[in-house]
């Protein structure tokens, strides 16, 4: 018999537990299979926060850390420099990083520290119930913004990726979709090279993945593709912010 694919041993056998249609499990399996490839199964170790990002421990087949509240690069961090010779990422959702946990990602990213943080954006709080987070859309729904998120009063979504890329010292940014098989086979070269970089010790990498989430959203989990795709994606464009490696070898 042909083997197609086989579940990488860097994933537990533990089935998913995400919502139908959540895009968590595509993240978890991109960022399993870039470490197995890179031959990391024994070196890496992970941090996960508060939010549906929390569950990563029963999945990744590795070490794995939970922190507080947006806290997760700061215990990175510290692991990291305790450990050098380990390698670290965090996996993150909008929610943690880009609200409590602003000052931890934006002074990680600025001092380039050795790790890797994946930001799964929704658009949404997605674990405790479908509140407004940092990145909702302006005028979209959720349970703390009934009637459409109002930026005259609270202001505009954040574009994370624009805002690390203002500082001098990360190596690597980009955001990704994992909204179609297209995107998903593009964001695993991503995801690969990313893992690469972080092997080799070659400072703080950033990859945010555009996600969904059906449940909180209130819409159908093949039909939350589209809407992210025509609503998600205008605001939230894909594209690679900044890759030194490449400058790098240019150079």
């Amino acid at each position: 018999m042909e083997v197609i694919a086989k579940r990488p041993e860097t994933l537990t056998k533990t089935p998913f537990t995400y919502c139908p249609g959540c895009l968590h499990g595509v993240a978890h399996r991109l960022i399993a299979e870039a470490i197995e490839e890179a031959g990391l199964i024994n070196q890496m170790a992970g941090v996960a926060p508060v939010g549906c990002s929390v569950f990563a421990y029963k999945f990744f087949n590795f070490d794995m850390a939970q922190a507080a509240h947006g806290r997760a690069p700061a215990v990175a961090t510290g692991m990291k420099r305790a450990r050098p010779d380990m390698h670290v990422f965090t996996y993150q959702g909008d929610g943690d990083l880009a609200a409590i946990g602003t000052a931890e990602i934006v002074h990680a990213a600025n001092r380039g520290e050795k790790m890797s943080v994946f930001f799964v954006n929704n658009a949404i709080y997605g674990m405790t119930g479908g509140q407004m987070a940092p990145t909702t859309l302006p005028n979209m729904k959720t349970t703390t913004s009934p009637y459409g998120r109002n930026v005259d009063d609270i202001g505009y979504p954040i574009r994370v990726c624009e805002l690390l890329d203002t500082l001098v010292a990360p190596y690597y940014i980009e955001r990704v979709s994992l909204l179609s098989p297209a995107d998903i086979i593009k964001a695993k070269k991503s995801v690969s090279k990313v893992i690469q970089y972080n092997k080799e010790n070659r400072g703080f990498t950033f990859i945010e993945f555009v996600s969904t989430c059906p449940t909180n959203w209130g819409i159908d989990p093949v039909k939350s593709r589209d809407w992210a795709k025509e609503n998600m994606l205008p605001f939230f464009k894909p594209g690679l912010f900044r890759d030194k490696g490449a400058e790098e070898v240019k150079s």
